[in-house]
């Protein structure tokens, strides 16, 4: 508990009166707890609450800023795994949703389902080193449907302030949120629906900030030797077979994750910073297809630095896994735009926790030869039977369970209501 409370006390002083401090606290232990689904009934059920009131109250109308805690969040974050070589990672992921009333939900691809699906996106920023990665922030992508329909957003307490940003100049605004806070990194890493964007690159390049960004294979590039051609040419013509040398992306769960890699430098245009430009290039050994990067560096670097930092990115992938299998980040069950925030915002802290619980584990004990260091999930499991299972008698458990049927009755029952309102006027 000693490192919980060390991560919730980075937070408290965001709280104004003593009790949403308290409800944040039992929030954060309900995240980390075994429920089923980490929803507001869930939550208070597992806290001993007689209804998820003050769950629903913490995440709507309590005074607290989701903005100052993120921030809190991160500095958490950055103590605890700083490192001036660590990496920036950026992606976006999805959760499917019914309906049409929940912030920023429409049809729209998310690779959560690798397809068109009625989803909400948002898109993420994470930190990584060779002590453990965490999330450290986060913006919730509004498609034209939402923005160009002031009601819509108004229905849902979007502010008046915010319009349509790609998912790129989301990501643009949380980096530069990382660097102005004095977030230790050298590098930052994405997919190419973010490396093909100037503004991103240049945004680095003035900062002084490495990258290797994923490219379509359409992306063009200037090579000295060929003038403007695709990254896809370079392979066919520009690449001898010499080029290539066979070297690991990191561990993975079955092994070195081994690849062929080669690079070739570019000439970048004229309005972006001078330094090391170049593409490279990713080979599957067993079916041969091909990935691009778009690298920059202010200094020369080795092929195998920037072999390490394209490998880093599927960490973010790791964050998504486990923030939405061990902490609830797809389970929030909230529609309006603040609720969203603060609920996404505290499920980021209880990740971190379980984060820096393992980073303190591997510091202090070493693993046993026939033992896998201790995981997020398995941290996360220990956590709950430990420490948060409480002791609660039958009567509590029925008069949750008829909470629940009498409150859902309520619900279908206005659903029939409306429906039948709805028949009639048509």
């Amino acid at each position: 508990m000693e490192e919980f409370d060390s991560g919730f006390a980075c937070i408290a002083g965001r709280f104004g009166r003593v009790e949403p401090r308290r409800q944040a606290r039992t929030f954060l232990l309900g995240l980390l707890s075994d429920v089923d689904s980490r929803d507001c009934w869930s939550l208070a059920e597992q806290a001993g609450d007689v209804s998820p009131q003050r769950m629903q109250r913490l995440l709507g109308e309590a005074v607290w800023d989701a903005g100052k805690v993120r921030d809190d969040v991160r500095g958490y974050v950055a103590a605890t795994l700083g490192d001036p070589r660590g990496v920036l990672v950026l992606d976006d992921t999805g959760d499917l949703k019914k309906g049409v009333h929940t912030v920023g939900v429409q049809r729209q691809y998310t690779g959560t389902a690798g397809r068109i699906e009625n989803a909400q996106v948002a898109v993420f920023l994470a930190y990584a080193t060779l002590a453990g990665r965490a999330l450290i922030d986060r913006e919730l992508y509004l498609p034209r449907s939402w923005t160009d329909d002031p009601a819509r957003c108004a229905a849902a307490g979007v502010p008046d302030d915010v319009g349509f940003a790609t998912k790129t100049v989301l990501g643009r605004r949380m980096l530069a949120r990382a660097f102005d806070a004095g977030i230790p990194a050298a590098w930052v890493t994405a997919d190419e629906a973010y490396g093909g964007d100037q503004a991103l690159r240049k945004d680095l390049q003035h900062r002084g900030i490495g990258y290797v960004l994923a490219v379509a294979k359409s992306h063009h590039i200037v090579i000295a030797t060929a003038g403007d051609v695709r990254a896809d040419t370079v392979i066919a013509d520009l690449l001898p077979s010499r080029a290539w040398q066979r070297l690991s992306a990191g561990a993975g769960a079955k092994g070195e994750r081994d690849y062929d890699w080669a690079w070739i430098s570019i000439i970048a245009p004229a309005a972006e910073q001078p330094g090391q430009h170049a593409l490279l290039v990713r080979r599957r050994i067993s079916d041969g297809e091909l990935a691009y990067y778009r690298c920059f560096s202010p200094e020369p670097v080795a092929l195998a630095a920037l072999v390490r930092v394209a490998g880093i990115r599927w960490m973010v992938e790791e964050c998504f896994q486990a923030g939405k299998g061990e902490t609830g980040l797809d389970q929030h069950q909230v529609r309006r735009w603040k609720s969203w925030h603060r609920y996404t915002t505290l499920v980021m802290l209880a990740h971190a926790i379980l984060t820096a619980i393992a980073v303190t584990a591997h510091a202090v004990h070493d693993s046993a030869d026939d033992l896998i260091p201790l995981t997020v999930n398995e941290i996360r499991h220990l956590f709950a039977k430990l420490f948060l299972t409480p002791a609660r008698t039958a009567a509590y458990w029925l008069t949750w369970s008829d909470w629940r049927r009498r409150h859902q009755a309520r619900a279908k029952l206005s659903h029939y209501r409306r429906r039948q309102t709805i028949d009639v006027l048509a």
